[in-house]
């Protein structure tokens, strides 16, 4: 697998362009990276135009038409189309997003897209995120409640007020466009946890049904793990679903103190 990250002596080479069809009135240029671990060449960046009313309303529309009628060895992830999955997370004109909700009206004629940023590369658009998935398995993600038994006849309840504080921290669908654009994450992801994991972390500890709030906090009292955030706020600005990791970072950050004191 390919780096987002080229080494020195790698170069991103012109690729190829696929002009618009003749007669075409109104022409959008879509600019994508292009790598094949197969084929031993360095990533290059194709150059694609299509007619601006065959191009759908978003990003992923496009997508799916250019590997449909111009180049089928396109490769990028994508499934539910709603902003639900968080498969189709890359970087379009420099910013993390999900192509699926990602309007073509908002942007320019001339359209960037490359992977998300700092990752390996598997394909064209699709990232390695084993390490993203295994640092967030390390958060322990699930319900910690070894020391009082489940009741018999019901689940574990909470009140409103207590499921309205995880009812955001929740809604998290792990599409890595947080954690990849943490300068912090870039240069440590090998220690840092990054922005997506540390609010599971944070969704779980304030969790009134978890049991194991000190054990966490104690997982996550590093140099590296947890302190690593500057509060950079790029993870929340590029966050689909409006969440705020970094808060919930600064959050862990106060409990720890508190606990010192």
């Amino acid at each position: 697998m390919a780096d987002f990250r080229l080494p020195a002596n790698s170069r991103i080479r012109k690729g190829t362009t696929h002009t618009a069809p003749e007669g075409a009135r109104e022409v959008r240029t879509f600019r994508i990276y292009r790598f094949d671990p197969d084929s031993g060449e360095n990533p290059r960046v194709d150059t694609f135009e299509l007619e601006a009313g065959e191009c759908g309303q978003m990003v992923l529309d496009a997508l799916i038409r250019i590997k449909s009628t111009v180049d089928s060895s396109l490769t990028f992830r994508r499934s539910c189309r709603e902003g639900i999955c968080g498969s189709c997370a890359m970087n379009i004109d420099g910013v993390n997003r999900l192509a699926c909700i990602t309007s073509l009206h908002d942007l320019g004629r001339e359209v960037r897209i490359y992977p998300l940023p700092h990752m390996p590369v598997v394909k064209d658009l699709v990232p390695d995120l084993t390490h993203f998935y295994a640092q967030y398995a390390s958060v322990k993600p699930w319900l910690l409640a070894h020391q009082s038994p489940p009741p018999p006849d019901r689940e574990r309840l909470q009140s409103k007020a207590e499921q309205e504080k995880i009812d955001r921290p929740a809604a998290c669908i792990l599409c890595a466009c947080c954690s990849t654009s943490c300068p912090s994450y870039w240069w440590n992801s090998d220690r840092y946890l990054g922005p997506a994991a540390l609010l599971a972390a944070y969704r779980w500890i304030i969790d009134s049904r978890d049991e194991a709030g000190g054990e966490r906090l104690d997982a996550l009292e590093d140099p590296f793990k947890l302190y690593r955030c500057h509060t950079i706020m790029n993870c929340t600005d590029v966050c689909p679903k409006d969440l705020n990791p970094a808060r919930a970072i600064a959050e862990i950050k106060k409990m720890l103190v508190e606990r010192q004191s």
